[in-house]
Formats: structure tokens, sequence, C-alpha cells
């Protein structure tokens, strides 16, 4: 009898730190991913430092013991340190089914399915930001955000797959995560599957390691959407490209939605095998191009307005053109000015731009060439580049062409007959009244001036 009671008041104990451990847990997890994963657990031993803890499906378990497995010891040895083990076991539980909520904040897994115990969404941590509304789109991604939204919104089948590509930073995520989010909301009932492709491998490399292939090729084909971001990763993988070309007929054979994203084409993906590359172009492969001047100067007019941060217009069109390489490291940007300013008092402008930005804009620096000031120019004014070299005398393109030389003489070595070679092989001549005739209008034009300034900041090294 004092045994029983010693025990019962151990299990008592035990209960209590469960429940301040599930308290942590929601704390740092936020109440989404507490009330579906660790609410539904339930306390069901304790003996000699060992804790036995029930989920109510297999899957369950897993993902728990993968996921959240040595976050809930530590946090239980932290507050017993004589707990050794703790075990997550499978054992059918009954709860009352609580309400599906929208939650701002990702959790991992939301609404369970009551009919089998089974998600309706599993999901990678999506990105609260990276939604349809705060994309903003241009020539260069018009096609990928139209086709994402297409199929966000369709609850049949549109292009199987939807296969979207484009460089590091360009917002293939950011439409990936879209899709998701607009799924989640619209569409609660659909069973969706959102993950990296390492995470693909990574699950199927524990399933063959623990024998479970059965549950995973459950799991991943009886999804109505599945999403797999960055699928190049799987390349020169063949057991897993093996699992991911069945798991993709087995979902097309049944009419269900995949959306796949990659860094190039389908064509193009190097240790790929030829009859995945030829599955992933079966629908509609859409490509996001680098990022225009336009695109880029939108994108941190968004931005800024977001941080509810006035940003002069110099500045995000001097940031709009020299940092060019992606939206990621042009946001990353903006993040550092405004803190700056914020933390330091200082006020944001070109000078004090510039002196934050030093090692990032020598990184994307490099030796200016007549073709690069060309291009910018014929960006800014939009002209066509080969417009600089023809005959047209208009003044929408005779304009920009004697900005253009009058760059190329002041930032480059060349002299001006070679100036006037590259320009559609004009006299020396030519290129000299251009010179002055601009060095005469920035005189004169204030906003002509300015223009200039931010042309050629850009484009000095």
């Amino acid at each position: 009898m004092e045994a029983l009671v010693r025990q019962n008041s151990a299990f008592s104990t035990a209960q209590q730190e469960w429940e301040t451990i599930c308290q942590l847990l929601k704390n740092e997890y936020g109440e989404a991913t507490c009330k579906n994963w660790f609410s539904p657990l339930i306390l069901v031993s304790y003996n000699e430092g060992l804790v036995q803890i029930a989920a109510a499906t297999k899957f369950m378990r897993d993902w728990i013991t993968t996921n959240y497995g040595e976050k809930i010891r530590d946090l239980w040895q932290d507050l017993n340190p004589t707990i050794d083990t703790i075990e997550i076991i499978v054992r059918q539980v009954t709860l009352a089914p609580e309400p599906i909520k929208h939650y701002p904040q990702a959790p991992v897994i939301i609404n369970s399915d009551e009919s089998d115990g089974r998600p309706n969404f599993v999901e990678s941590a999506l990105d609260s930001r990276f939604t349809f509304e705060n994309f903003v789109v241009g020539k260069p991604n018009e096609l990928a955000y139209a086709a994402a939204l297409r199929v966000a919104e369709s609850k049949t089948v549109q292009f199987n797959p939807l296969f979207l590509y484009g460089g590091v930073g360009l917002g293939k995520t950011h439409l990936m995560h879209a899709i998701a989010w607009h799924i989640k909301t619209c569409h609660p009932d659909r069973r969706v599957i959102y993950l990296s492709a390492e995470k693909f491998m990574y699950q199927f490399i524990r399933a063959l390691r623990f024998k479970d292939t059965v549950a995973f090729k459950e799991q991943f084909r009886s999804v109505d959407v599945l999403m797999i971001d960055d699928v190049q990763f799987i390349s020169g993988k063949d057991t897993t490209q093996e699992e991911f070309f069945h798991t993709f007929n087995a979902l097309v054979d049944r009419n269900r939605q995949l959306i796949v994203s990659a860094d190039k084409s389908p064509s193009d993906l190097q240790g790929m095998e030829e009859r995945l590359k030829s599955r992933l172009g079966w629908g509609l492969v859409a490509d996001i191009h680098p990022t225009t001047y336009e695109l880029r100067l939108g994108i941190l007019q968004a931005k800024a307005e977001s941080l509810n941060t006035p940003i002069p217009k110099d500045v995000m069109e001097f940031l709009a053109f020299k940092i060019a390489s992606n939206i990621r490291e042009l946001e990353g940007a903006l993040n550092r000015i405004i803190a700056h300013s914020t933390l330091v008092g200082r006020q944001i402008g070109l000078e004090m731009t510039q002196e934050v930005l030093r090692d990032l804009l020598k990184a994307n620096d490099r030796r200016v060439t007549i073709e690069d000031i060309q291009k910018r120019v014929a960006e800014y004014f939009s002209i066509k580049t080969s417009d600089m070299q023809s005959a047209r005398r208009s003044q929408n393109v005779a304009r920009p062409r004697q900005v253009a030389m009058y760059l190329s003489k002041m930032l480059t070595t060349r002299s001006l007959p070679e100036i006037g070679r590259k320009f559609g092989g004009r006299d020396h001549t030519t290129v000299l009244h251009a010179v002055k005739k601009v060095e005469e209008i920035i005189s004169q034009d204030k906003e002509f001036s300015e223009d200039l300034e931010i042309l050629r900041r850009t484009l000095e090294v």
C-alpha cells in the first residue's frame, strides 16, 4: 500500500512537471504548435527515471521524437535531474476535438482529421510575411505569380506539376509559402504537405532506417497537394529520386496537385534522372527572371511602407540601381540602414547609406565598362540598350545617349574616339558635344543633376 502511495505521488509530481514543460514549450513554439502537438500527448507512466508519453498515431510519435524529443528531455531534466529516459509511445487517446483556427504564426501541423488521425496540413515553418499580398509583381515574375495564385485558388488540378524556378533570392520560396498560406486560409479541408527537398530526403532515409517505408508512402501519397521546395537538393541522390519519382506518379494518377521549385529549369538540373526531368517538365514551367530596376524600386517602397519608415527617394533609387543581385540582399540593405538610423539617431541619406553599406556595395562593385553604363542608363530612362548605337535622334533617345556618353567619359579611361565607336561608330566630336551639353544641363536643372548623381553613384567603383 505504501509503495502504491509513493508510486501515485511520483506520478502526480511527473504530471505537474509535464504540465510545466507544456507551458514552456508553448512559450517557445507558440499556441498553435502546442495545441496540435503537445496538448494531445498524455503522460501514461513514470517509473525510476523512465517517463512514457502516449501519442495517438505512429506518425505523430515519429515527428515529435524527431523534432521535439531532445527539447522535451532537456526541459524535463532541468526540472527533475532524476529523469533518464523519455519514451514516446503510440497509444490511442480520446480527446474532445477542438475547433480549427487560423493562426498568424505557422504551426508544424494543423487541422487534425478526426476520421483517421492524419494531418490535413504538414509543413516546414512558414514565414507569415510571405503571402500573395506582400509579393511585389513585375515583368520578371508575373507569370510565376499568376500561375501560383491560380493553383492556390483552385480546388481542381490546373498544372501538374507547377514548376517554379529562378536564381537565389528572386522569390521562389515566397511564392511557395504564399500558396501554402492561401490554401490554409481558403481551403482548410485540403490535405497538404509543404517541405524542402532536403527534409523529404531526411524523412525517407529515416523511414528506410526504421523499416517504416509503408507509413512514409502513405503519408506522402495520400495528400491533395504536395509542395517540394528546392528540388535540386536531391540531385545525385538516386534512392531518394526513385522514391520521389514513384510518389510523383502516384499523385498524378490520383489527380493530386504537385508544386515544385528549383534554381534551374527541369532540363538543366544536373544529377537528376532523365525520367524525373521529363516528369517535372510535364506541367507548367514558370521561371522568375532577375529583377529589373523598376521591380527592385517597387520592392523597396513596399518594404519601407511595411516598416512604416520614410526613406528618401534618392536613397531608394540608389539602392535599386546598386544592389541588383537578389531581393534578399536588397531588403537586407534597407534593414541595415533603417537599423543604423534608429540606433544611432542619424538621418537616412545617400552619404549615410554609402557609409553603412560600404562592405556590401564593395562586394557588388566591379570595374565599370561602357556596356554597363549603356545598360544602366537605358534601364533608367526606359529605352532599349540598342538605342545607344542607333541613329534615332528623338529627344527621349538622344538625351539618355548623351548622358551615357558623359558617364563613359567620367567613369572610364576610354578616349573620346573609343567611346564614339561604342555608340554606333560616332565621331569623337559627337561625344565631346554630348559631354558639354550634359554639363550645361547639370548647371541649370537641379532634378536632372540629381538623376545623374544617382546614376553616377550606382556605376562608380
